[in-house]
C-alpha cells in the first residue's frame, strides 16, 4: 500500500527508472523517502529542480545531489550499432520501457521517442555495441525532461511491470502441468518401476510443484 506522500513524491518523479538513487525503481524510491529512509538529493535525472520539488514535498532542506548516486546532466537516448549488434536481447530484457525492439540473433533498435536515458542497457551488452546521444545540449535536470514525457514513461514502465507478471504466472502454470504429468505418468507406470527409484521421483517432482504454487501465491 503506497501512502498519500509516496504516491505525490512518485508524481514528481522523472520517471526515468534508472535505478540511480539506489531502488529498484521510482515508485520504490518515492516509498523510501516517504518513510524516511532516503533522502531528496539522490535522484540525479531530475537534477537541483526536482530536489527542490522533493524538499517542497517533504519539508526537508534543499541540498546538491549526492555524486554517490551520480550528477545532473542533459537527456540523452541509447542507440544501437547495428554493424556490432549480435541479437543477444540482453539490452531488450535490461530496458524497464520497452524501448528496445528485435528478436533473438537478429539487430536491435532502439524506439527513440521511449527511451528515458535510463543506461540500464549498457552494462548488459556483450559487445559494447550501445552508445548515448545528448539529445538536449546543454540542457540538464527537468529543463531537459518534461511532465508528459515522465507520464509517457511511468506508463510503459507500469505495462512492461504487468507484462513480466503474467508471462510470470504462465510460466510457472507451464512448468506445474509438465509436473503434474511427469507423476500420472509415473503412477500409471508405476509397476514396472523399482519402489524405491519411484519414490525418489515423486519426491522430486512434489518439490517441483511446491515451488510453483508458493510463486502463485500472492505476497
Amino acid at each position: 500500500m503506497t501512502s498519500p506522500l509516496a504516491g505525490r513524491i512518485h508524481d514528481a518523479l522523472p520517471q526515468t527508472q534508472c535505478k540511480r538513487c539506489g531502488y529498484p525503481d521510482c515508485l520504490g524510491y518515492a516509498q523510501a523517502l516517504a518513510a524516511g529512509e532516503a533522502d531528496i538529493n539522490q535522484c540525479p535525472p531530475g537534477g537541483a529542480e526536482g530536489v527542490a520539488l522533493l524538499s517542497a514535498l517533504t519539508g526537508r532542506t534543499a541540498k546538491p545531489i549526492d555524486p554517490d548516486f551520480g550528477t545532473e546532466g542533459p537527456r540523452t537516448i541509447a542507440y544501437i550499432d547495428e554493424d556490432w549488434c549480435i541479437g543477444c536481447t540482453l539490452c531488450i530484457a535490461a530496458c524497464p520501457v520497452d524501448a528496445i525492439v528485435g528478436a533473438n540473433k537478429r539487430m536491435h533498435t532502439v524506439i527513440e521517442a521511449h527511451c528515458t536515458g535510463c543506461e540500464l542497457c549498457l552494462p548488459v551488452c556483450p559487445v559494447d555495441c550501445i552508445l548515448l546521444e545528448n539529445v538536449t545540449g546543454e540542457a540538464t535536470g527537468w529543463q531537459a525532461w518534461s511532465a508528459p514525457q515522465a507520464q509517457h514513461a511511468r506508463a510503459r514502465y507500469e505495462l512492461r511491470s504487468v507484462r513480466l507478471e503474467r508471462e510470470s504466472r504462465e510460466q510457472t502454470l507451464r512448468l506445474q502441468t509438465k509436473a503434474e504429468l511427469k507423476v500420472s505418468d509415473i503412477t500409471e507406470h508405476s509397476q514396472h518401476t523399482d519402489p524405491v527409484v519411484l519414490e525418489k521421483k515423486r519426491a522430486i517432482i512434489e518439490a517441483v510443484l511446491q515451488r510453483a504454487r508458493a510463486k502463485r501465491r500472492p505476497d
